[in-house]
């Protein structure tokens, strides 16, 4: 290991990173202990401290131990190992810590339907915010059956209090490598936008950000305590397993795989439970007191619970490629326009966008604004992995300047810009991605009127 490599001090002990030009990176930081054994299904525990310098030069196992499917639009690395509640941390030279004051922190949380998914992607590299000032920390937690199957043993929604332990460790750590821990905003895409929105109606999670991002964010539907509850016994009727921590503790993952695809099936005993995303947060009516979509709507979580500066939005065709866009509409742009109106309403910060660019990859995308599309324009990582093969040979840097320009003055200031006034009832302005970035009032006003009235 290079005597150049960095050295920093956490509250349970020393990290040792990787300089690259531009930032230090430290890979794989233990926010709790390995979630195995008697840990398997409980809430996250904090890890034991140590003395020697922790190795934080490679990914961390990763709770993805089987990808989503055969090829998927992001590159999501599956780690073997035990110890997947970890994080990675990405930031402007970490010794120059001190003098350089606080510096706002986005933390990512993953997507891929709370049953795969990788914080390990080269899409997730936080190279291009360390360059303009911000430091980004990624963040892997529990999936599936192990992070969201409701047990009777077992707290529930537990990939979300994986979530909130990651966040209290910025918290207690991110000043060491150069954040300000009152700077923080937290954001996702997909289930991992679900997750934003998710924290945001969570009043335990109050006070760990200061602003959320929420890109084509996904939750289950129904979403209440009985769908949560019957998804369990629906899981034991169709396994014959019981819907515990006792029954499932120590049986290895093929086995959960192969009970949640029985799971996921179709059938006629799913009448009335969520359709897709079983596996996902749900109000339990304790940690997450209501369903997302009436807390953010309605403030129906109660006074001062989801009330930060929220930036949310989605992209135009989302799954319409599958033969999806009852499903895009369902999943992605109706909840997203009510969760806009409803802070509109309520005179909350809020800032909405569609995505419009269309690839121009050849297959089965072509001439789509497809889900995931996005994110290396939000990233300004156009020449990552994979990037080329999706979105075609010159994505246009422009707009890759203009979205991750208004992703880091949001994170900075609050604020993505002049060209981008708040969403309030008045205006309705609306973001439009496209090759030329343009600001329209009302630019779902059909879709509005047809869905909300």
């Amino acid at each position: 290991m290079s005597a150049q490599a960095p050295v920093v001090t956490t509250a349970l002990g020393p990290v040792r990173g990787e300089r690259r030009a531009g930032g230090d990176r430290f890979l794989n930081i233990p926010y709790a202990q390995p979630p195995v054994g008697d840990l398997r299904f409980a809430a996250p525990v904090p890890p034991r401290p140590w003395t020697r310098p922790l190795e934080a030069t490679a990914y961390g196992p990763t709770a993805q131990r089987r990808a989503f499917a055969e090829m998927t639009v992001i590159p999501e690395p599956t780690v073997p190992g035990e110890g997947v509640l970890n994080l990675n941390v990405f930031t402007p030279r970490a010794e120059a810590a001190p003098e350089r004051g606080g510096l706002p922190v986005l933390v990512w949380i993953h997507g891929g339907g709370y049953v795969a998914g990788s914080a390990a992607s080269p899409w997730y590299d936080g190279a291009a915010f360390n360059r303009d000032g911000v430091l980004l920390v990624s963040v892997g937690y529990r999936l599936g059956i192990e992070g969201f199957l409701h047990l009777d043993d077992a707290p529930d929604n537990r990939g979300v209090l994986d979530w909130i332990a990651a966040l209290e460790w910025v918290r207690d750590n991110i000043a060491a490598f150069g954040g300000d821990p009152a700077k923080v905003t937290v954001a996702g895409q997909s289930a991992g936008g679900g997750a934003v929105q998710t924290l945001l109606a969570t009043p335990r999670a109050q006070g760990l950000f200061r602003a959320a991002i929420s890109v084509s964010g996904a939750v289950m539907r129904p979403q209440d305590k009985a769908a949560g509850e019957g998804v369990a016994r629906l899981f034991t009727a169709r396994t014959g397993v019981p819907a515990t921590a006792a029954a499932l503790r120590d049986l290895p993952y093929g086995t959960l795989y192969e009970f949640q695809d029985a799971l996921d099936a179709p059938g006629d005993d799913r009448e009335g439970l969520p359709q897709g995303l079983a596996l996902a947060p749900f109000a339990d009516g304790g940690l997450i007191p209501v369903p997302v979509t009436e807390a953010l709507a309605d403030g129906g979580a109660g006074a001062g619970v989801g009330e930060q500066p929220l930036m949310l939005g989605f992209t135009r065709d989302e799954f319409d490629a599958m033969g999806g866009s009852a499903l895009t509409d369902a999943v992605f742009r109706r909840p997203g326009l009510t969760i806009a109106e409803g802070r509109a309403a309520r005179e909350l910060p809020t800032w909405f966008y569609e995505f419009r660019w269309e690839t121009k990859a050849a297959g089965p995308f072509a001439g789509q604004a497809f889900h995931c599309l996005d994110l290396p324009f939000s990233f300004d990582a156009l020449d990552a992995e994979n990037v080329a093969e999706v979105a075609g040979p010159t994505p246009p840097q422009s707009l890759a300047d203009a979205m991750h320009g208004a992703w880091v003055g949001f994170v900075r200031d609050l604020d993505p810009g002049a060209d981008w006034p708040r969403y309030t009832r008045a205006g309705r302005a609306t973001r439009v991605w496209d090759a030329e970035p343009a600001t329209v009032g009302d630019a779902l006003r059909a879709e509005r009127e047809r869905w909300l009235g």
